[in-house]
């Protein structure tokens, strides 16, 4: 028993001696305490002896005994007996036995907790089977006053509440807005009833909920074009509310498919951008605008399209192309590169129902051509067939058997735009999707398929098939009688750019460049890129993915993220933008699961540029015997293009990184002009415009050469436009001169995405009075007003001003003001000869006694005529000459007039304020 020093035996201590009733020898006179195995013996209990005539004895401790310090003691004891006398001579010990000690406890402490402070953070809005677990200890050694019997929290009104074994957990949601920190006492009771020494505090902060997903996502960007990369995701970060993941993946794609053909390319025209990528010329054009010079393509059906390119549609059936043999044979032999675009499904962006992906079985023909080599004809053939795409080559349709080439792509049924070329250096074909090489998945022969008919034919859109094959094939050619057939295994889609280069096959850069977006999204610095962090762009830089297994880096990635566009010029409109991310916990079962984000960018209208023709006109005067010339006479010799914009524009910011050999590094190219003769067109026998072809060839430059207009057409900068406008001469045949000439010169870039001012030319023809009036007996005087010789070089530079600015000089009218002119000039005459003729009958009346006096001088007779009166007083005469030409003139009859310095003025009637102009 702790604190007291007897030791209660159980049963009691007992000694007997054999010897009994002896006196001495049957007594027992004391006991011996030997050490046990645990050290415990006769240095803490001894035993006494009570009587000694019965053995009984008692056991006790030297000292108190402590239950902390040993809860058990084990040791021995022995008896012995008085012996034979009272000496103790000749004592007998007895056997030893074993004595086992259990200390009684006391319950002399209290509890104490093993914190004094205990913290926790929960989330508001929900209820928590524990919160935190508070812990206490009894230094006791008894099981029934060392344990904790129960906790109580001791501050009255609070949320939680404790069990006994320690746990606080809260009994209703707790709100953060409402009390953000909880703070309370509890104290505990060990099974004794003693309380703790000290009570502990416990401290609960209130968080606000946690919502796992992205945070600070922003639905709209708005980008300026110009602005180079901007950061789509600059304040977006990744909560996973304390969630354990080990891998995150996040896919950031940019939906651009609506905008040209699937992205923002270069708005130049097809041949424009095969030359800004550094392509061999030679191409040929299979699909061009429609024209009298190519007029196999008037048949199709065009859409518009938002980059300014031709796209034409194919429904199958009756939309097809057949080129025309002139141009088949020039794009013959067995080397050659076929590039196109081409979206399957027509105008929808969606397939037809009964045309989803993958079902369409029936075999669409794109392009078919049988071209003459030589002696013999080979054969081609480019076709779809559900999402296979398919090149049929026969070398020699009649020696040889087809080679089938045979691409499993997905690309070719997805219903959107692709970039196609096809490099043929048979027997080696080379196919490039977007840019991106593809090895054939089959080559084989087809022996069975017959063989095509051997007459040079080139189709767009079908193939063509005889009704029956011609027996009578002469020279491995088909006579013309027997060309009847179809058009077979029609495509249904759209088709843009379809040109084909006989030749070397074209580099694999130069196809790269041809199908280069402008646009996409890309990686800041992938210097910042945390470790274990992985980003992939695809080719068109339309979907990027991120992968990491650390939130913290993968935020800081996502920021990273960017849209980059490097046309000066971006195409305006709205880009849809998603984010779809999957995460990887240890735990399966409650890892989280975030929703797709959604959201747009709207790349902004861009300002426009304003392209200024200017330092011509706007009237052009020269004597008509210039135009006349072998050379002409150049129209636009001052002219000057300027192009600006209504602000700067920051390029440095645009990060042009070698981008591309098509990117706007040039200030600004211009990809055609247009001079249009106004009114009636140009008569090849009498006018023509002049262009020097060569410096159009040496430049790259392409012309389209017509009555109607003269169109050149290329990308090349402002100062080539420039020198090759000024070339442009006006020439004029013998004797067609007329009076004046209007042409309208016009500008663009991007396709025609904008255009410059219209700059009217009116060209004025200056006529002499020889070249009108071929009386020879017109008057000296009025011939030398008419052409000084000290105001040639100022006349022949005058400009005649026309309000008319529409209107050609008819020939009907130039007719009449000439026989009008011509009648003024007789009626001139007859009048002179009249005043003559009254002259000498009244000298004949008075006699000759005043002949000095009334003598005619005729040196004094003048016609007045002035030679710069407008050509639009000549047709405000003609508009009613009939009615006036007699009444035209008036001729003073001065018979009484005895004056010497007599004129004729001639004048019209009601017209004095408008002079006569030549």
């Amino acid at each position: 028993m702790e604190n007291d020093n007897t030791v209660l035996l159980n049963p009691p201590l007992f000694a007997l001696d054999k010897d009994a009733p002896l006196h001495y020898a049957g007594e027992i006179c004391g006991f011996r305490v030997h050490n046990g195995p645990g050290g415990s013996g006769s240095a803490q209990f001894e035993a006494v002896v009570l009587d000694r005539s019965t053995g009984e004895g008692l056991v006790r401790s030297k000292e108190p005994l402590d239950c902390e310090s040993q809860k058990e003691h084990s040791f021995t004891i022995q008896a012995y007996d008085c012996g034979e006398g009272p000496d103790g001579t000749n004592s007998k010990k007895s056997h030893k036995a074993t004595v086992h000690v259990r200390v009684n406890d006391v319950n002399e402490f209290s509890p104490v907790f093993v914190e004094r402070r205990y913290e926790a953070s929960v989330s508001e809005g929900r209820l928590f089977d524990r919160i935190v677990r508070v812990e206490a200890i009894d230094a006791d050694c008894s099981p029934q006053y060392s344990q904790i019997c129960f906790y109580d929290i001791i501050t009255p009104n609070v949320p939680f509440t404790i069990d006994n074994d320690g746990n606080i957990k809260n009994t209703e949601p707790l709100d953060s807005k409402r009390q953000r920190v909880h703070s309370f006492w509890v104290t505990a009771f060990d099974c004794g009833k003693n309380r703790a020494q000290a009570d502990a505090q416990v401290i609960v902060t209130v968080k606000p909920s946690c919502k796992p997903g992205w945070i600070g996502w922003t639905k709209r960007i708005e980008y300026t074009p110009g602005s180079g990369s901007i950061p789509l995701f600059p304040n977006l970060h990744l909560e996973a509310c304390e969630e354990t993941v080990w891998n995150i993946q996040a896919t950031v794609e940019l939906q651009t498919g609506h905008i040209g053909k699937g992205c923002d390319r270069d708005s130049y025209s097809d041949r424009s951008v095969r030359r800004l990528c550094g392509a061999v010329r030679g191409e040929v054009d299979l699909l061009p605008p429609p024209s009298p010079a190519t007029n196999w393509t008037t048949v199709l059906p065009t859409l518009p399209s938002s980059d300014s390119s031709l796209v034409f549609s194919f429904n199958g059936s009756t939309h097809v192309a057949v080129v025309p043999d002139s141009v088949a044979s020039a794009v013959s032999g067995d080397h050659f590169t076929l590039q196109l675009w081409m979206r399957r499904g027509g105008a929808s962006t969606q397939p037809p129902a009964n045309q989803a992906r993958g079902t369409r079985k029936e075999e669409e023909t794109i392009i078919c051509s049988t071209v003459k080599n030589d002696d013999s004809y080979s054969h081609y053939s480019l076709s779809v067939h559900g999402c296979r795409l398919s090149l049929f080559y026969w070398p020699d349709v009649s020696a040889t058997r087809p080679v089938k080439f045979l691409w499993k792509l997905e690309q070719v049924c997805d219903s959107e735009w692709h970039h196609l070329s096809l490099s043929v250096q048979f027997p080696s074909v080379t196919l490039y999707v977007d840019g991106v090489t593809f090895d054939p998945a089959l080559i084989h022969d087809n022996g069975a398929i017959p063989n095509p008919a051997p007459q040079q034919r080139l189709v767009i859109g079908a193939c063509w098939e005889p009704e029956e094959k011609p027996k009578d094939i002469v020279n491995n050619t088909m006579p013309e009688s027997k060309d009847t057939g179809k058009f077979v295994s029609g495509y249904k889609g759209l088709l843009s750019g379809v040109t084909v280069r006989p030749g070397n096959v074209e580099p694999h850069s130069v196809v790269e460049c041809l199908y280069a977006c402008r646009e996409g999204l890309d990686f800041g610095d992938l210097e910042t890129l945390g470790s274990g962090m992985k980003v992939h762009v695809n080719p068109s830089q339309s979907v990027l993915v991120l992968e990491g297994d650390d939130i913290e880096s993968f935020n800081r990635a996502v920021q990273q993220v960017t849209y980059r566009n490097s046309l000066r010029f971006a195409t305006p409109g709205v880009r849809p933008l998603k984010l779809t991310t999957s995460l990887r916990c240890f735990s399966e079962e409650s890892c989280l699961s975030l929703i797709q984000l959604e959201g747009y960018l709207v790349v902004l209208q861009p300002d426009a540029p304003q392209i200024s023709l200017s330092g011509v006109g706007p009237h052009l005067a020269r004597p008509a015997a210039e135009f006349e010339g072998p050379q002409g006479v150049p129209l636009f010799p001052e002219l000057r293009i300027v192009c600006s914009l209504s602000h700067a524009v920051n390029t440095a910011a645009q990060g042009m990184e070698g981008g591309a050999l098509m990117s706007d590094a040039v200030a600004h190219t211009l990809d055609g002009c247009e001079v249009q003769p106004l009114g009636e067109e140009l008569n090849p026998e009498r006018e023509e415009l002049l262009v020097d072809m060569e410096a159009l060839k040496e430049r790259g430059l392409d012309i389209i050469n017509t009555t109607a207009y003269i169109a050149i057409t290329g990308a090349e900068s402002i100062s080539v436009y420039e020198d090759v406008l000024r070339s442009i001469r006006y020439r004029l045949a013998k004797g067609s001169a007329r009076f004046e000439r209007r042409f309208r010169l016009s500008c663009s870039e991007m396709n025609g995405r904008y255009t410059s001012n219209e700059l009217t030319l009116e060209v004025n023809f200056l006529h002499s009075l020889d070249s009108l009036y071929h009386p020879s007996h017109l008057l000296a005087s009025q011939q030398q007003f008419l052409h000084p010789s000290h105001h040639t070089g100022e006349l022949s530079g005058h400009t005649l001003p026309n309000p008319h600015r529409n209107s050609v000089v008819p020939g009907a009218a130039t007719v009449i003001i000439m026989v009008c002119v011509g009648f003024l000039v007789v009626m001139v005459i007859l009048g002179v000869f009249r005043i003559r003729s009254i002259h000498r009958r009244s000298e004949g009346a008075r006699g000759g006694g005043k002949e000095g006096s009334s003598q005619w001088d005729d040196s004094a007779l003048n016609i007045i005529v002035n030679p710069m009166e407008t050509y639009e007083n000549h047709m405000g005469i003609a508009t009613d000459m009939e009615g006036e030409c007699d009444d035209e003139e008036e001729v003073v009859d001065s018979p009484d007039d005895t004056s010497d310095d007599q004129r004729i003025i001639i004048k019209k009637e009601g017209r004095d304020s408008a002079p006569r102009r030549y």
